[in-house]
């Protein structure tokens, strides 16, 4: 399921992903789809207040950051880690580790690698970047729904076997 955000300039995009999130407890939707794993993804250049909302309400126990080596992207994740290391001694959310969306940046892996040692975690995964996922969605299908077998796909199967 998708929950939109607030309008530009009008909201907390964290209001709205708690708000999602209680809803879908109120339809007895974990209940009755009993899912393993429930993820959400906001935007992490800008960590307001409203961003650990989730994290401060239960609803997550790991959190992985997904960056590529871009400067802007490292920035971002950096802001998430520190949000995430914030609350680390109050019993919420902890940092699972990290995620390289490469982009074939120079350095990109020593960045990630920087990043990582500063906020002691780890890269947990590395996905190359592929168009076949641009493909897949404008089919209006995941990627594993469209191209099973791709390299790309054995990519992120490994990836939920490490996170597993």
């Amino acid at each position: 399921m998708e929950a939109g955000g607030p309008i530009p300039g009008m909201g907390c995009a964290g209001r709205g992903i708690i708000t999602a999130l209680e809803k879908i407890e109120a339809k007895g939707i974990y209940e009755t789809c009993q899912p393993d794993f429930v993820f959400y993804d906001v935007l992490g250049d800008v960590v307001c207040g409203g961003f650990s909302m989730p994290m401060r309400s239960g609803y997550a126990d790991e959190i992985y950051i997904v960056s590529s080596g871009e400067n802007m992207s490292v920035y971002a994740a950096a802001n998430i880690a520190t949000a995430i290391r914030n609350f680390q001694g109050r019993g919420y959310a902890k940092l699972g580790g990290v995620i390289v969306n490469r982009r074939n940046v120079k350095r990109e892996m020593e960045k990630v690698t920087e990043l990582c040692r500063d906020f002691e975690t780890e890269i947990v995964g590395a996905v190359g970047f592929s168009e076949l996922v641009q493909e897949a969605e404008e089919r209006h299908l995941t990627l594993m729904e469209a191209y099973p077998e791709s390299a790309v796909a054995e990519e992120f199967r490994q990836l939920a076997s490490r996170m597993l």
